[in-house]
C-alpha cells in the first residue's frame, strides 16, 4: 500500500511572491517530479521555463519536445522508468494529448498534466482567460474511464494542488490534471512554504501482477523497467500481467470496471470543496477556479447588505461532487453557477440538483467581475 511520507521542502520555508505558473512548477519539484517533457504554449509557458531551470538543481531531467503528442508520450515512458513526471499545456496542446491520456488511463500510468486554460476553441484568444476544457478533461479520450482533476483559485493552491495531484496519481495509478486558467496562472501573490512536504511514493511489490490486484483499493503495485520484473505495457485489453486479451469480453469488463471503481469508490476521499454561509442561504453560488474569487467577494458584499447568499467552491471537478450537489440543493432555494464557458459544470449540476439552477456564461476572454455576480444574484433574490 502507498504510504504518506514527510520530507524536507525543496524550497527554504517562508513566504514567496510567485505567479501561479511558477507555483505549479515548485509544487511539482516539491512532490518529487524529476522529469518534465513539454512544448511551449501560451499561457502555460512559464511552467516549462521554470522547470527547465529547477530540474537541473535537483538532478532531474528536462526535455523540450517537438509537440504535445511527443510530450505526453515521453512523460508516460518516464513514469514507467520510475520517475515522477509531468507536462503542462493549454487547450490546443491538451487536445493533441487526448489519445495518449487514454493510454495512460488504460495502462494505469501515474502522471500529472497542468492545463492553463485559455479562451477557445482552436487557437482562440491565446493570451486570454477561459475555462472551457473541463469536459475535455473528463471525456476527451474515448471509452469509459475516470480521472482526477483539480481546480485551483490561488497561487497557494497552484502549489498545494500540484503536490496533491502527484500524490493522488501515485496512490491511484491514474493521470491527474490541474485544471487552472490564465488568470490564476499569471496571478502573482503571496505563497507560503512550510519546512516539510507530505508526499506519496509508488507502491511496489516484487512478483505481483502489475495490472490486477487483490488489494481492497483496487490499485495494483507498479514496477518499473529495469528492476527485473516481467512487464508488458499495452493499450490493448490485457490481463493482470499485461498479456493482450482483445477477444475476451470477461477480461475487458473486469479491467474497465476496476479502472473506474478504483476512483469512484474513493471519491469521498478525493473530492475537495469549501463552503461559506450555506446554512441560511437563499441563493448558493457554485463556482471554481478564478471565478470563485469573484464569487467569494460578491457573496461577502451581499451578506454585508443583508442578502442571504452563500458559496460552494469546487476545489476538484472530477470525479464530480454529485453527493455534495444533492445535499446543498436541498438547503438553498436556488443555485447560481457563473462560468467562463458555455455552462460545462452547470450541466453537471443540473443532473443532481433538487432545485432551480440559474447559469451565467461568459466566453469573451475576460474574467467574471464580482459586480456581475452581484447583479445577477440580486435579480434572482
Amino acid at each position: 500500500m502507498n504510504k504518506m511520507q514527510e520530507i524536507k521542502s525543496t524550497l527554504p520555508p517562508g513566504s514567496y511572491f510567485f505567479t501561479g505558473n511558477e507555483a505549479a512548477a515548485e509544487g511539482a519539484i516539491a512532490a518529487g517530479c524529476r522529469y518534465y517533457a513539454g512544448y511551449p504554449i501560451t499561457p502555460s509557458s512559464e511552467i516549462m521555463e521554470r522547470m527547465s531551470q529547477r530540474l537541473k538543481e535537483v538532478s532531474g531531467v528536462f526535455m523540450q519536445m517537438e509537440d504535445e503528442i511527443a510530450s505526453i508520450c515521453s512523460v508516460v515512458g518516464a513514469a514507467w522508468s520510475g520517475a515522477k513526471s509531468m507536462t503542462a499545456t493549454s487547450g490546443p496542446g491538451f487536445s493533441l494529448m487526448q489519445e495518449a491520456i487514454g493510454y495512460g488511463v488504460f495502462t494505469e500510468t501515474p502522471l500529472v498534466i497542468v492545463d492553463i486554460q485559455r479562451a477557445g476553441p482552436c487557437t482562440g484568444q491565446a493570451t486570454k482567460v477561459g475555462s472551457g476544457d473541463l469536459m475535455q478533461a473528463k471525456w476527451g479520450s474515448h471509452g469509459d474511464y475516470e480521472i482526477i482533476a483539480f481546480s485551483p483559485w490561488s497561487v497557494q493552491e497552484m502549489y498545494d494542488q500540484t503536490i496533491d495531484a502527484f500524490n493522488l496519481s501515485e496512490q491511484y495509478r491514474v493521470p491527474v490534471f490541474v485544471m487552472s486558467d490564465e488568470a490564476v496562472g499569471h496571478l502573482r501573490e503571496r505563497m507560503d512554504v512550510g519546512p516539510t512536504v507530505r508526499i506519496i511514493n509508488r507502491y511496489k511489490k516484487s512478483g505481483a501482477a502489475p495490472f490486477g490486484t487483490e488489494e481492497k483499493d483496487g490499485v495494483p503495485p507498479m514496477p518499473s523497467f529495469g528492476e527485473g520484473e516481467s512487464i508488458t505495457v499495452t493499450g490493448s485489453t490485457h490481463n493482470e500481467f499485461g498479456v493482450r486479451k482483445t477477444d475476451d469480453p470477461g477480461v475487458q469488463e473486469k479491467l474497465v470496471g476496476r479502472l473506474n471503481h478504483k476512483i469512484l469508490d474513493h471519491r469521498d476521499k478525493i473530492v475537495q470543496s469549501e463552503s461559506y454561509y450555506l446554512d441560511d442561504a437563499d441563493v448558493i453560488v457554485i463556482a471554481y477556479g478564478f471565478t470563485a474569487r469573484s464569487a467569494f467577494f460578491a457573496v461577502d458584499q451581499l451578506r454585508k447588505s443583508g442578502k442571504k447568499a452563500g458559496l460552494l467552491r469546487l476545489k476538484t471537478i472530477w470525479p464530480f461532487a454529485d453527493h455534495l450537489i444533492k445535499k446543498v440543493s436541498s438547503q438553498g432555494k436556488k443555485l447560481f453557477v457563473p462560468e467562463m464557458n458555455s455552462g460545462q459544470v452547470y450541466g453537471e449540476i443540473q443532473k443532481y440538483a433538487d432545485c432551480e439552477v440559474v447559469p451565467y456564461h461568459q466566453t469573451n476572454g475576460r474574467i467574471i467581475h464580482p459586480k456581475e455576480i452581484i447583479a445577477h444574484i440580486e435579480r434572482i433574490l
